[in-house]
Formats: structure tokens, C-alpha cells, sequence
């Protein structure tokens, strides 16, 4: 066994001042306050059942939800946490973003193209929101740190784009969306509303296996063309080369998290 297998598998969450790092069973958030002092919360996660864990499709989403569900825990335990959606100016790319793909479904293109589009389209304004920001700078501090641990190196050595972002999901997720949205669209009226929910739930976790596919096999072509927009949007957008203050917030984050790993609480 390679010392990289013996690794935890770790991810994580850009805050605006901080980062949430996780493994499967561990939590940690560590955020610098308006004093400029670091301050950290962790804990456990719930324990989600085998069945659940173990089917594809529903894995994926699950952890997913997961993620989500940790977010109200860390308000209430780390009060000076700032979430990325409280950012006004991410309020208003997601606003942006809805009014665009309103926009885009009232031309008169083919329905497959409008899907594809929308779903494109809809990222644009928040790429744009997190350029240059603190959290894209959060989340080039969150990437270099889990990269230096799994790769022995020193953080500020590693690369600001990371292999396992949630980045990669983008283009399965968009083309996922779009066929389950065209399906959708061929039903009646009054059973589009919950068909479309499913089909988004099922598009999620479509693209969570894709995602997982690339991550097993990183050196196929297949994969390394899938994975290219991910990189792309981490570069442009989605990260920036974070300051030394800012790498110290996620390796506190990281330790915490190896630290309750070691103990097993």
C-alpha cells in the first residue's frame, strides 16, 4: 500500500472568511474574525446509513446534502463564520443567474439547446461574483493545504487547482440538467413541477458518479477531457493564489480535522 493510500480522503468548502475541511466522518471550520484572530469549531458528522452510502446515484447526492445540512451546525457553533450565499454580492449573481436563464427560455431555440444554454449561462454571473474575491482566495488556501498533506509538500508549493473540486462536476452536471430538463418539458403541464425535481435530484447524482469516475481514473484521456472546464473555471474564477493569512485559516482547519481522525471520536 502507497502512503498516498494510507491518506484520509478529504474535502472541503470555501467560507468567506474561513474554511470548512471534512472527511467522512469528521468536521472543522476555521474563520478569521474582524479582530483578526483565528477561531475554530469541529465535530462529528451523523452517520448515514450503509444502504445509502453504498448505492450509486443516491451516494453522491447524499454527501452532498450532508455538506449542506453541517451549515446551520456551523453558524450555531462558530457564530463568526460568514457563509459564501451571505455575501451580498453573491445574492446578486444568483439573481443575475435565474433572470438570465428566464431570459434565455423565452427565445425561440430548440429546447435541447435552450437546456444546455440555461444551464451554462446560469453560471456566469457567480464565476464572475467569486473572481478575485476572498472566498476564491478561501478557496485557493483550502485547495493548497488538503494538496500539500496528500502530496507531503509544503502548501505554499502546491497548485491553487485541485483534482477532486467540486469544479469537475460542472460539465456532467450541465449535461445531466439538460437531458433531464428536456424529458421533463415533454410531460404535461401539471406534472412538470415534481418531475423537475427528481429529474434535478437525479441529475445531482449523475454527476456525483462522473465525478467519481474521473477521480478513479485521472490519467484516462476521457477523464483529463472532462476534468478541463473544472480546471479552467478554478483558474479563472474560482480560486486565487491565497495570502499567508489565508493558507494559515485552512491548514487550522485541516489539523483539526486529522487531529480528531487520529483520535477517532
Amino acid at each position: 500500500m502507497s502512503a498516498a493510500d494510507d491518506k484520509v480522503r478529504l474535502g472541503g468548502m470555501a467560507l468567506q472568511n474561513g474554511i470548512l475541511v471534512h472527511s467522512f466522518d469528521h468536521w472543522a471550520v476555521a474563520v478569521r474574525d474582524a479582530a483578526g484572530e483565528v477561531r475554530l469549531a469541529s465535530g462529528r458528522k451523523p452517520d448515514l446509513p450503509a444502504v445509502v452510502t453504498g448505492t450509486p446515484l443516491l451516494r453522491g447526492v447524499a454527501r452532498m446534502f450532508e455538506v449542506a445540512y453541517l451549515l446551520p451546525t456551523i453558524k450555531r457553533r462558530l457564530p463568526e463564520a460568514r457563509l459564501p450565499m451571505e455575501s451580498p454580492g453573491m445574492g446578486a449573481a444568483l439573481a443575475g443567474s435565474a433572470i438570465l436563464a428566464q431570459v434565455i427560455r423565452r427565445t425561440r431555440l430548440h429546447p435541447a439547446t435552450v437546456e444546455v444554454v440555461t444551464a451554462g449561462a446560469a453560471l456566469f454571473p457567480a464565476m464572475m461574483a467569486l473572481r478575485g474575491s476572498r472566498i476564491a482566495g478561501y478557496h485557493g488556501a483550502e485547495h493548497k493545504a488538503i494538496g500539500g498533506y496528500e502530496k507531503d509538500g509544503a502548501p505554499v508549493d502546491i497548485a491553487k487547482e485541485h483534482e477532486r473540486c467540486g469544479s469537475h462536476m460542472v460539465g456532467p452536471l450541465i449535461a445531466a440538467t439538460a437531458v433531464g430538463n428536456v424529458l421533463v418539458s415533454r410531460l404535461p403541464a401539471s406534472r412538470r413541477g415534481p418531475a423537475r425535481l427528481v429529474a434535478s435530484v437525479a441529475a445531482m447524482g449523475a454527476a456525483t458518479e462522473a465525478f467519481g469516475w474521473m477521480t478513479r481514473h485521472r490519467d484516462h484521456p476521457l477523464a483529463k477531457a472532462m476534468q478541463r472546464p473544472g480546471y479552467e473555471l478554478q483558474r479563472v474564477a474560482a480560486t486565487r493564489e491565497p495570502s499567508a493569512e489565508e493558507l494559515e485559516v485552512a491548514e487550522t482547519a485541516l489539523h483539526e480535522v486529522l487531529r480528531l481522525e487520529r483520535a477517532g471520536s
